[in-house]
Formats: C-alpha cells, sequence, structure tokens
C-alpha cells in the first residue's frame, strides 16, 4: 500500500514539475502567438493535465476514478457547480467540459508556490478569493468576480460548499460569492456531484495509499437560472437538497461513515 502511495506521489510531483515547464516554454508562446486559439489551445493543454491526474494515477494508485461525462458547452452563461472532496474533484470538473475549459474560482493560496497549479490560475485568468481577507478585500475581490461572471465565453466552474467536506457529505454553500454571479446574468446551471474521493482529500494521503478509493460521479441536472433580479436563496437551496439526495442515492442511501 505504501509502494503503491509512494509512487503516485512520485509520479505526480514529476509530472507537476515537467507540465510546467511545457506550459511556460510552449503553451504560453503558442497562446501568445495565436491569440484567437486561446480558448482551444488552453482547452486542449488543460484536458491533457486533467487525463495525467486522473487515468496513470488510477493505475498506479489501484483507485477507480471515473470518466467525467463530457457535456458542457463552451459557451457564456454557463456554470457549473459540484461537491468538494478532494484534489480529485477540479480535474473531473476540466473534463466535464467539451471543446474549452472552464474558469474555477480559486482559492488564493493556490496561486504562489505549486509547481504548474500556480502559473495555471495566472495563465488560465482564473477568478482568485481569499476567505481570511477583510470586509474591504473582500468586497472587491466579490465585485471583481461579478465582472469576470458578465464578462467571460467560457464556463465557469464553482465548488459551492468553499472548501473540502470531511465527512463527504454536502456542506454548507458559501453564497456570497454565488450570489453576485447569479446577480450578474441569466444561466445554465450544470450541477455534478462526486463520491468516494473524500477520504484521500489531500495530497499527503496519497501517501498511504489509493486503493480504497472508488470514485463516482454524476450529473445530477441542468437548471436554468432566469432572473438575475431576484434572491437566489431558494434556488440555491433546491440545488443543495438535490446534490444530496443524489449523493444519497449513489450510496444506496447509506451516508457516510
Amino acid at each position: 500500500m505504501l509502494f503503491r502511495g509512494w509512487s503516485v506521489v512520485v509520479f505526480s510531483s514529476f509530472v507537476l514539475l515537467i507540465a510546467e515547464v511545457v506550459q511556460r516554454l510552449v503553451i504560453v508562446p503558442l497562446v501568445w502567438l495565436m491569440p484567437s486559439k486561446r480558448i482551444p489551445i488552453l482547452g486542449r493543454w488543460i484536458k491533457i493535465m486533467a487525463w495525467l491526474t486522473t487515468r496513470p494515477v488510477s493505475v498506479i494508485g489501484g483507485c477507480v476514478i471515473p470518466r467525467a461525462p463530457q457535456i458542457v458547452p463552451t459557451e457564456p452563461g454557463i456554470l457549473i457547480l459540484m461537491n468538494h472532496q478532494s484534489l480529485f474533484d477540479i480535474p473531473l470538473v476540466v473534463q466535464t467540459v467539451q471543446g474549452g475549459y472552464p474558469l474555477i474560482v480559486t482559492r488564493k493560496r493556490y496561486t504562489s508556490w505549486i509547481p504548474l497549479i500556480s502559473h495555471m490560475v495566472r495563465l488560465y485568468q482564473y477568478p482568485v478569493v481569499d476567505p481570511s481577507a477583510n470586509a474591504a478585500v473582500t468586497r472587491e475581490v466579490l465585485d471583481e468576480l461579478a465582472q469576470t461572471a458578465r464578462d467571460i465565453q467560457v464556463p465557469l466552474a464553482v465548488f459551492p460548499e468553499g472548501t473540502r467536506t470531511r465527512d463527504g457529505e454536502i456542506g454548507r454553500f458559501k453564497r456570497g460569492g454565488l450570489s453576485r454571479i447569479l446577480a450578474t446574468r441569466t444561466w445554465k446551471v450544470y450541477v455534478f456531484v462526486a463520491d468516494g474521493f473524500w477520504k484521500a482529500a489531500k495530497y499527503k494521503d496519497f501517501i498511504r495509499g489509493l486503493g480504497h478509493v472508488e470514485g463516482k460521479m454524476e450529473h445530477v441536472g441542468t437548471f436554468d437560472w432566469t432572473d438575475p433580479e431576484d434572491d437566489p436563496t431558494v434556488f440555491l437551496e433546491e440545488v443543495r437538497d438535490k446534490m444530496q439526495q443524489r449523493l444519497t442515492e449513489m450510496r444506496g442511501g447509506v451516508p457516510a461513515g
């Protein structure tokens, strides 16, 4: 178990280091030389990285990582919501998008020290939030998030719980950012639920092995948000209830233990 766990860590670390070099020396110049092809170039690159962080890791680690349903179009006005159990949630969300990539709302701590990921946050221009910021900074960040939501030409992806859950259940939604997003325009909201990953939530958990991870992912439904001036509270509660219901069904009616 430990051998497989360390093998996953070594492989993943090697991939991140090599991929950052490729990203800086190949992908960035391509985007600079062909700005009109930015979305397909970055879409193809992030799909490659999503594959490298799921399929080989599944084989080496002996775990089950599902293939995400690729049903989300690359166009404006698309919002993706998914629960957050582990690091695997990010490549799974990426794989749901056809022909492009999602902008993923990302925590500030990922912007400065992680190989590949920190540079990717800047390259893809992910919206960055900081839960520890003071009220003035938070207002400014939410204003920037709202502006991004109005202007983007690709899907916007949000993990509405704001952080990984410790027991795999659907946590409370952080509604501040979501409310600002929903107030900017009409949206088609694609909702997904993943399960089975919460016991290997962090990178350090990989060392103990991933053989016990049997991941699942399902499309809960697609919902229309048609009135940006409406109070989103009821809508978000309904979405969360549907996610919790689907999670329970995926577990055969048995909660996490």
